[in-house]
């Protein structure tokens, strides 16, 4: 059994930051590319920032220059350190993990639970 494991949300004034966390557990037997995807209300759910396992990464142009991810492999863990933080940016955010459980098996994206992120004044 997998389980991502998100902390970080809340309220935060324009222009604030915040830091989200997520950690994978359970039998994970590697994990691939870790992102943070987003939702607002009445919105399709987008992705935000990736990062590879080498430590590539990729962002939003909405963003690029604001957010940072970040990973630690040895925790099974992906961060995302937000700045500069805008209305718009307000949203559920979710972590996912593409991963095997086993060796011989296939790559597969679990997903937390998702931290809501407020972003008023």
């Amino acid at each position: 059994q997998v389980q991502l494991v998100e902390s970080g949300g809340g309220l935060v004034q324009p222009g604030g930051s915040l830091r989200l966390s997520c950690a994978a557990s359970g039998s994970i037997f590697s994990i691939n590319t870790m992102s943070w995807y987003r939702q607002a209300p009445g919105k399709q759910r987008e992705l935000v920032a990736r990062i590879g396992s080498g430590g590539s990464t990729s962002y939003a142009d909405s963003v690029k220059g604001r957010f940072t991810i970040s990973r630690d492999n040895a925790k099974n863990a992906v961060h995302l350190q937000m700045n500069s933080l805008k209305p718009e940016d307000t949203a559920v955010y979710y972590c996912s993990a593409d991963l095997r459980t086993t060796d011989w098996g296939h790559i597969y994206r679990y997903w937390g639970q998702g931290t809501q992120v407020t972003v008023s004044s």
